[in-house]
């Protein structure tokens, strides 16, 4: 059982398919609920000066308001050129569908990405998919390149804080038919200063060409477009090249599909989601290949850290084949998180280039987000920290006094 604290968005004792229809929960759930009073009580709250922040993007202010309330030498109003009330949301991952982003949005989350979506139906790896994930070292991180990842991490369903947790979904998409119209309401949901990032990826199956491959993209890109999308964010991160094989650790070959995407989606902006570098190296090949070539104008880093995950007695703990790994997102990652960022700002001022780096990885407290601002990252989000803390934007903002 979850710790009974906290109660999850994203309810990890439901399948996954169970949460898309049913989702989302907690104080997630209460947003959505009190949508239609909140907008009743709009002009009231708007004439008394004070805001439920369960509802503040109703009731936001204009643009210029935002910028003259939220932007201080350290805090940029825009991202890729849009306005945001503040640069922190929630990336790809747990925001499964219409529901879950709009909920965020009324939260005070101002950054939003839809559910990585496909050009096909796709299913989701077998339940149980989110397991509490416990490394060995005193402050609950993983180092990439560590034995432990290849010796085995304790996962389990003690779910306590600081929370890291597997992620072993395998990016499920609902068919086009279903995900195109539904985005178009997430999109059509976010207030004043609030974003709706889609975020989609290529689909390899059996005997298809690298050139098929490639296509793929640009097909599911241009299915985003329909949707009336500003922006989009390309998934290179996950094991969509095969089993635990990483589409970003092949430059090359990003650089060839962000070529045919930009080809197709024109002005609009292209992030790319990166995992973890560990040659600095290859990040520069990646950003010269991409950026450098004017082909994305950012990246999202990072997604998870890949570990063997295993029961108290040693055995594989997710069950199923090619599920002895998994990646693991929250407090665990946090390190490379940041480290990533530093090492994509440094690349960023070396090579003069302009392009948008946005931090993730273990945000879950108030700190980390100023962490990663400084290390770099134009904008911060947080997956794991503000499942368990749907207050988790609140409270930044009350830190910062935004």
């Amino acid at each position: 059982m979850t710790n009974e604290q906290f109660e999850p968005f994203y309810d990890v004792n439901l399948t996954y398919d169970d949460n898309y229809r049913r989702g989302p929960f907690g104080q997630f759930a209460q947003a959505l609920a009190g949508e239609a009073s909140a907008l009743k009580g709009e002009a009231a709250a708007s004439n008394s000066g004070t805001m439920d922040s369960a509802a503040t993007s109703e009731s936001a202010p204009t643009t210029d308001e935002t910028a003259a309330t939220h932007a201080t030498p350290t805090e940029p109003a825009t991202v890729l050129g849009f306005p945001v009330n503040l640069p922190f949301g929630i990336p790809a991952g747990p925001l499964l569908n219409s529901r879950f982003t709009t909920a965020a949005f009324r939260m005070g989350f101002d950054l939003a990405v839809y559910k990585t979506v496909r050009s096909r139906a796709w299913g989701c790896n077998p339940f149980p998919n989110v397991l509490a994930v416990h490394p060995k070292a005193a402050d609950g991180s993983l180092t990439p390149g560590s034995p432990e990842l290849d010796e085995g991490v304790l996962a389990d369903t003690r779910y306590d804080l600081p929370i890291s947790i597997s992620n072993s979904f395998g990016v499920p998409s609902r068919d086009p038919d279903v995900w195109q119209p539904d985005m178009r309401d997430a999109i059509a949901a976010a207030g004043p200063g609030q974003l709706l990032v889609p975020s989609f990826q290529g689909s390899r199956v059996a005997g298809m060409s690298t050139d098929e491959y490639i296509a793929d993209h640009v097909a599911t890109a241009r299915l985003v477009c329909e949707t009336g999308a500003q922006l989009m964010e390309m998934n290179t991160s996950c094991p969509n090249e095969g089993h635990n094989r990483l589409l970003c650790h092949d430059p090359h070959l990003v650089g060839r599909i962000t070529e045919a995407v930009k080809n197709e989606i024109g002005d609009r902006p292209l992030i790319v989601k990166l995992a973890y570098f560990p040659s600095d190296i290859e990040l520069e090949t990646m950003v010269r290949e991409t950026v450098g070539h004017g082909t994305a104008q950012g990246f999202s880093t990072i997604n998870t850290i890949s570990a063997k995950l295993v029961d108290a007695s040693g055995n594989q703990a997710l069950p199923g084949e090619g599920r002895d790994r998994s990646g693991v997102c929250g407090n665990a990652i946090r390190g490379a998180g940041l480290d990533m960022v530093r090492r994509l700002s440094a690349i960023r001022e070396r090579l003069g280039l302009d392009f948008a780096i946005i931090g993730v990885g273990g945000v879950i407290e108030p700190e980390h987000y100023l962490a990663y601002r400084e290390a770099g990252a134009d904008a911060v989000m947080s997956a794991t920290g503000a499942m368990w803390d749907a207050t988790l934007v609140r409270r930044i903002k009350a830190a910062i006094g935004a």
